[in-house]
């Protein structure tokens, strides 16, 4: 049963540590230096007990439409790469009511 189970999850990266603690090492004597805004990334992925599904870069703001877009392009193409078979359990954040 756990190995016809696919795990979806989306996830902010932020670059230079923009809203949490950020802690750099560097040799004594260097001056660190940032000459840019930063920024994140927006990324959804899936996987289950077989590996990886497909990792895709969010592009435009998350909502529903956007999600339901990334499904139907890569939710069924993982599934075929995972070899999970036609009949599969989807699970998307941990919801038991999924």
């Amino acid at each position: 049963m756990r190995n016809k189970i696919l795990w979806s999850n989306e996830t902010n990266i932020e670059l230079f540590c923009l809203n949490a603690k950020c802690h750099a090492y560097r040799k004594p004597g260097t001056i660190s230096m940032v000459k840019h805004g930063g920024g994140s990334n927006m990324l959804c992925g899936c996987f289950a007990a077989a590996g990886t599904g497909r990792l895709v870069r969010i592009e435009a703001k998350m909502n529903r439409a956007k999600y339901r877009e990334i499904l139907d392009e890569n939710l069924l193409q993982s599934t075929k790469d995972l070899r999970l078979g036609q009949r599969f359990t989807f699970k998307q954040d941990n919801d038991a009511h999924n």
